[in-house]
């Protein structure tokens, strides 16, 4: 292609504005739901954490299921189709969320079942992650394609840092204005490719024949290996954790020092800002220092200690520094694993182990959020972060006794591992 510098920015802008769209909403879930919480069911009061739970679960659930089909339907009809009508749908989910609260005369299951609706066609939509990657695949060669999938990532980091600052300013004017703003920068996005993105997959290449559309089957094929199972293990225990403290940290935070969106917003935003710091710049110093082995379990240490920090913290202001402790640990633990799992096989097998890692982490953003809320609702607030302390704490511990000849030795020298998108620092991804 000779000038892919126009669908590379529109690429990104996809990629970005779907993270800011979820940035712009997670700080906004628990106020929603207590919003209608004074007129709703009994049993909605009483799980109030779990039914916040399940609306990003519901996101997460419809993005793993679709995602293949997206794909599927990208090789058979084109990229260019999927991602305007993808974006077309997911700034249709956000007026949708923008308009939840209208139907409050309607009673609070309405309203709940609004939300619902909003954040499953979000979750649809979304799954078009993987078109936006094959796209940057069409229009680049081998050489720069690492180039490329890192604007990706760069997408991911901006878009999940901003967002949530954006939603606490917006908020400020009420709870529906930041949905309004995210649905306008999707819709002028769709505007903006439907003019200057062409078509990047020739009609000659596509295929007749849709492939696989079971999300399991790649998870399946991973698990089965013996040798990288234990890593698989503390990839999963982390995620899991990570997940349910992204789902029920605005509940937590609202609950525990009375945060609103705002503050909420700042703190989304302050973990985004330290991902982003670890994932662009530090991560690459310290592998060649320490080995990949060590910052694997030093990691998951760091994370264990700032989730029992956060559990007991006893006054907000000390969230920020726990909160870098806990992106620190993160930022060394994810990458490095991932990375020990990718040395583990062979090249021909780099794409499908990590394609099911990545299955395996987006079932963590399902079950993470809905086990989170569960604890919260039925044993109490500091049970989520004591039993995701106690899930890292194993993971550190299966490490150590698997990794302990690359521990007590002196490490050879490494590359760097190639950024993670900051989704996945947030959200195990």
């Amino acid at each position: 292609m000779k000038n892919s510098r126009s669908p590379l920015i529109f690429i990104f802008l996809t990629i970005f504005i779907d993270l800011l769209g979820v940035g712009i909403v997670l700080p906004l879930l628990p106020f929603y739901v207590k919003m209608i919480e004074a007129n709703s069911p009994a049993w909605m009061a009483a799980n109030y954490a779990l039914v916040v739970g399940a609306l990003t679960a519901s996101y997460s659930l419809f993005q793993f299921l679709f995602a293949p089909i997206l794909g599927g339907l990208s090789d058979r009809f084109g990229r260019r189709p999927v991602l305007l009508l993808s974006l077309t749908g997911a700034g249709l989910s956000y007026v949708l969320f923008g308009l939840a609260d209208r139907f409050e005369p309607l009673g609070a299951t309405a309203v709940l079942a609004v939300l619902f609706v909003s954040r499953i066609a979000a979750g649809i939509t979304g799954g078009s992650i993987s078109t936006a990657q094959a796209y940057i695949a069409d229009i680049t060669t081998p050489e720069t394609r690492a180039r490329g999938m890192g604007l990706i990532g760069a997408a991911f980091g901006l878009g999940f840092m901003l967002g949530p600052a954006i939603g606490g300013l917006l908020s400020t004017i009420s709870l529906s204005a930041p949905a309004f703003a995210a649905a306008t920068l999707i819709f002028g996005s769709v505007i903006f490719g439907y003019f200057t993105l062409p078509e990047s997959l020739p009609v000659e290449r596509r295929t007749q024949k849709m492939g696989s559309l079971n999300p399991l089957r790649r998870l399946s094929a991973v698990v089965r290996r013996e040798s990288i199972r234990p890593l698989l293990m503390g990839i999963l225990l982390l995620n899991l954790a990570f997940a349910g403290l992204q789902s029920n940290f605005a509940v937590f935070t609202e609950s525990r020092f009375g945060f609103g969106p705002m503050q909420i917003a700042f703190l989304f935003a302050f973990i985004g800002l330290m991902a982003v710091i670890m994932q662009g710049f530090l991560i690459r110093k310290l592998v060649p220092m320490f080995g990949e082995a060590r910052l694997a379990v030093t990691g998951l240490a760091l994370m264990t200690v700032a989730f029992v920090g956060i559990a007991f913290v006893p006054v907000a202001w000390m969230l920020y520094p726990i909160l870098a402790l806990l992106s620190i640990g993160s930022g060394m633990a994810t990458p490095s694993l991932t990375s020990l799992i990718s040395r583990s096989v062979s090249a021909q097998e780099q794409g499908s182990v990590l394609g099911g890692t990545q299955a395996m982490n987006s079932l963590t953003m399902i079950v993470g959020p809905l086990m989170a809320g569960f604890l919260f609702d039925t044993v109490g607030p500091l049970a989520p972060y004591l039993t995701g302390s106690l899930l890292i704490g194993s993971a550190a511990i299966v490490l150590t006794l698997v990794l302990r000849p690359q521990l007590v030795g002196v490490p050879a020298p490494q590359k760097a591992p190639a950024p993670l998108r900051v989704e996945a620092e947030m959200s195990g991804d």
